[in-house]
């Protein structure tokens, strides 16, 4: 189970107009305030580990992983598991 996440309350003074446009955004998202600001910050800082770096390029290299069998379950699934 992961632990949970220790919030701290602040405050920021921020335009009138950019507050009117996070409201516009929170409600096309239906997020809270906190929340969907949290989301836009963490966005902006976050830094991906190397074992997620090391997805990313593969997944933009184009190299196919295999191919899936979608004809029904059993042949999906064999499929799956027959990727390396």
């Amino acid at each position: 189970m992961e632990a949970k996440a220790i919030k701290r309350q602040t405050a920021f003074r921020l335009s009138e107009k950019l507050i009117d446009r996070l409201k516009i955004g929170t409600k096309k998202e239906n997020r809270s305030s906190s929340n969907y600001v949290e989301c836009i910050l963490m966005n902006s800082v976050y830094e991906p580990n190397e074992t997620t770096l090391e997805a990313i390029r593969e997944a933009r290299s184009g190299k196919s992983a295999g191919r899936l069998d979608m004809k029904n379950f059993d042949t999906f699934m064999k499929s799956v598991n027959d990727i390396e």
